[in-house]
């Protein structure tokens, strides 16, 4: 048994704002990176390597906000955060805020197998990439002339427009379970729109936004960073498996639908268990999501109704 599951960000997506083209992109999109992911763990390879690969294929994807398609910060910047785990070893690295990384999951990877650290931070992360042979690449790679029309309207004050209303679609994220019962989570970020100070979000911060533990289930989130930090929510989705015993699906219902609202939350997660059964949930109007479980057939939605 193995599967994997995607994600490429949930939050406000109003259908109205959805094309047929723009959505034939985020499927194809989704569907390529569930492919690469699936390919690897169908070719005998670990978790690890099949969620660094599937987030990999989302963060060169323009259309996310991660890596190429990275949000801009206030001032016109693209600061990246990224975070892995492994569910075996309980192991974990994250970066956050880097400028020059093309790919933040393999920076995290690289600190959670060859650095004595968690979490590495701006320029200290990318000296440490540079000692790991990584190559960095300008500022320009992460700009994008939609992500660029994002900014433009938040800082013009765009009626209705906000960082939480506009940014936090698009985050990246993968679970996968290989087939010797090992589990795996990572997640992949711009973080918000307009964002100041640099602020960081959930997604490299491990139990908030990326959690994996073969004795409970690996977790990827996506939504309103701070209210997910708050709430913890991919290791309190672990906990609630691990330690009450509920189901993979119980769990993440109860999270997504009842704890982050009541702190007035909005977003989603994906899951997988060492069974391999898959929760994708969201409490938002949609949640980019794709997953497939050896024998079956690839599952790819949008809204709710997929």
């Amino acid at each position: 048994m193995f599967g994997l599951a995607i994600h490429g960000g949930a939050g406000t997506l109003p259908r109205a704002d959805m094309t047929p083209d723009r959505e034939r992109l985020y499927r194809a999109g989704l569907a390529a990176a569930l492919e690469g992911g699936f390919a690897v763990l169908k070719g005998g390879a670990t978790s690890l390597e099949a969620v660094t690969r599937a987030v990999m294929l989302l963060e060169d994807n323009p259309l996310f906000n991660a890596g190429h398609g990275a949000v801009f910060t206030l001032d016109g910047r693209n600061e990246l955060d990224a975070s892995i785990m492994d569910g075996t070893t309980r192991m974990a690295g994250a970066v956050c805020g880097v400028t020059h990384i093309k790919n933040p999951v393999e920076l995290a990877r690289a600190v959670m197998e060859h650095s004595e650290y968690v979490f590495l931070s701006g320029c200290g992360a990318e000296e440490f990439a540079l000692t790991r042979g990584f190559a960095l690449v300008p500022r320009s790679y992460f700009h994008t002339a939609e992500r660029w029309r994002q900014l433009e309207r938040i800082r013009d004050g765009d009626g209705g427009v906000s960082a939480l209303t506009i940014s936090h679609v698009g985050t990246v994220g993968a679970v996968a379970l290989d087939d010797r019962g090992r589990l795996a989570a990572a997640t992949s970020t711009g973080g918000m729109t307009g964002k100041r100070y640099q602020r960081i979000g959930d997604s490299p911060v491990i139990g908030a936004g990326t959690y994996a533990d073969d004795r409970a289930c690996a977790v990827s989130a996506t939504g309103h960073g701070e209210v997910f930090i708050r709430a913890a929510v991919a290791h309190e989705i672990c906990a609630r498996v691990r330690f009450a015993g509920q189901s993979l699906a119980r769990a993440v219902a109860a999270v997504v639908l009842q704890e982050l609202p009541a702190l007035h939350g909005e977003g989603g997660v994906i899951a997988i268990d060492p069974k391999g059964n898959i929760a994708m949930e969201f409490n938002s109007e949609g949640m980019f999501r794709a997953s497939r479980i050896c024998g079956e057939e690839p599952q790819i939605g949008i809204y709710r109704s997929d």
